[in-house]
């Protein structure tokens, strides 16, 4: 009779595992502020000219560039929308340890 085939596993595989396990994926009602960005969300700046939300100055430059490319770029007229809410971003990390309501 032969022997049945041991389980390998690399750390890789074992670390994915662990970080799908314990990240929060800002799934169900408490992520949906956070998926929708705005307020709390990733979108932190705010083009001052159509409203469109991006992650970084960066992003919005390209925005700037693409979109409005007969106006002047100019980075501090976006509106920052994390310092208005005092800056909040992501609620949450790890599952781990929460408490759940």
């Amino acid at each position: 009779m032969g022997k049945a085939k041991p389980a390998k596993h690399t750390a890789k595989e074992i670390a994915q595992k662990v970080a799908a396990a314990t990240t929060n994926k800002g799934g169900g009602q408490a992520g949906l502020a956070d998926r929708l960005g705005g307020k709390v969300g990733h979108a932190k700046f705010q083009c001052n000219i159509c409203k469109q939300q991006a992650p970084d100055l960066k992003s919005m430059q390209m925005h700037f560039e693409a979109r409005h490319p007969k106006d002047l770029w100019e980075p501090e007229k976006c509106t920052d929308l994390h310092a208005m809410v005092g800056g909040v971003t992501t609620q949450g990390v790890a599952v781990r340890g929460s408490t759940k309501k």
